[in-house]
């Protein structure tokens, strides 16, 4: 029987490992009470910016009017702030005074 040269250069035991991704963070987009901010345009902005139902939307603004504050969405941090962005730029460019700020879960 011939003998061989050993090709990968050893008896190495090559093992295999595996990457475990974990789920990311989730963040809660809040929004604020105020004065000045329509009710109406709080369900539009609820509906346009965070994909609510009308009856959802509806819900989520009177939870905002009665207690002061209001859960708009739950998002990774990314979304979270750019959701957050989009609705307080929508409500400035209306002259709405809208806060939303973004807390971890």
């Amino acid at each position: 029987m011939p003998d061989f040269p050993d090709i990968d250069g050893g008896s190495e035991v090559i093992t295999e490992t595996r990457t475990r991704l974990e789920k990311p963070k989730l963040f809660k987009v809040l929004l604020h009470n105020d004065d000045f901010t329509t009710m109406e345009f709080v369900v539009f902005v609820l509906q346009y910016v965070f994909a609510r139902d009308e009856a959802e939307a509806f819900t989520i603004m009177l939870k905002v009017h009665n207690e002061g504050l209001g859960v708009a969405g739950l998002y990774p941090y990314e979304i979270a702030t750019m959701k957050s962005e989009k609705a307080m730029n929508l409500a400035k460019s209306r002259e709405y005074p809208l806060l939303c700020t973004v807390e971890e879960e």
